[in-house]
């Protein structure tokens, strides 16, 4: 069987887009592996009558609604993505024979890569958050740090953020040496700076309580946020021949349409910044744009095919019509 599309990541971005075009009575094949990156987290915010809910749930009420418009999907890792010669592709996957489709829509997502410091990664989702929109309420009034790595923008802008949900927030700076005009800008915000090289996080009674620094000196803190490095899941895109920018994201239209004709992206796999409610829309804009580019091609091909059943102009005339 050949779908129209064939979705690659079951997530808010790729289950919007097949919930869009299944309504539209297209053919829809959802891959997905079953590894969400806000997998580790209790709850969800900041999207529309969902807030609170958890992650698990979403999904779960996101792959009922798609399955019963005739959506079809497979638990399974997409390894390629090859052209076709008659301009489709071949979507090959660890579980499944290879998905034959006129379309494909990438929504794989990013991973996230924390800086090594010992304990983040156990944390993880718990009480170590880098998304102040995601927890920042949950977490207001709380003793806050920020720590240094090697995200150098992001979480300088980060501890300034985070003070909107805080009195009392913390900067480690581990190794990032700040200018003048940005310890300026953060002692002003009322953000304490406390330098030296940060060993790990410390945990009492199942939860953060500190952040430790190389000397051994202890900082009381209930919750840090850090900056990870976001790396794009894109590789199924580049290997096709996606144009890539300069840090290896995906290059893509306002739409999502990448540079090879019929490959779509959406979420966070070409947005870094895309919230889950912001992945879900970009999901549906691609299904919207790739359903256009479908019925062009529908219509292409019926004309091709009215255009050959037509009589000659120089054949006989069947009626005998002078």
């Amino acid at each position: 069987m050949r779908f129209d599309v064939v979705i690659v990541g079951g997530g808010a971005a790729g289950l919007s887009a097949a919930l869009v075009l299944a309504r539209a009575r297209r053919r829809v094949m959802i891959v997905d592996a079953g590894n969400p990156r806000n997998g580790v987290s209790e709850h969800l915010h900041g999207y529309l009558t969902r807030d609170g809910e958890s992650p698990t749930q979403l999904l779960a009420a996101g792959r009922k609604e798609v399955l019963e418009y005739g959506s079809e999907m497979t638990t399974g890792t997409a390894i390629r993505i090859e052209r076709t010669d008659d301009g489709g592709f071949l979507v090959q996957t660890d579980a499944t024979a290879s998905l034959e489709a006129r379309t494909v829509l990438v929504a794989t997502g990013l991973r996230d890569e924390l800086p090594n410091i010992a304990g983040l990664q156990d944390r993880w989702g718990v009480d170590v958050l880098h998304c102040p929109y995601c927890h920042g309420y949950e977490v207001r009034d709380s003793p806050i740090g920020v720590l240094g790595g090697g995200n150098r923008p992001f979480t300088i802008h980060q501890a300034s953020l985070v003070r909107q949900w805080s009195e009392d927030v913390v900067f480690f700076p581990n190794r990032i040496e700040l200018t003048g005009a940005e310890r300026e800008r953060l002692i002003a915000r009322g953000i304490r700076i406390v330098e030296g090289d940060v060993a790990g996080v410390s945990v009492g009674d199942g939860r953060l309580d500190g952040v430790e620094l190389a000397s051994g000196q202890v900082i009381p803190r209930s919750v840090v946020f850090v900056g990870p490095r976001f790396v794009p899941r894109g590789d199924l895109l580049t290997d096709l021949g996606c144009e890539a920018d300069e840090n290896g994201w995906v290059v893509t239209d306002p739409a999502g349409s990448t540079s090879v004709p019929g490959a779509w992206a959406a979420g966070n796999v070409s947005d870094s910044p895309a919230q889950l409610i912001t992945a879900a829309a970009a999901g549906s804009k691609a299904a919207i744009a790739l359903n256009h580019y479908l019925l062009e091609q529908d219509i292409v091909r019926a004309v091709a095919i009215a255009a050959e059943l037509q009589p000659s102009e120089t054949g006989s005339n069947p009626r005998g019509v002078s």
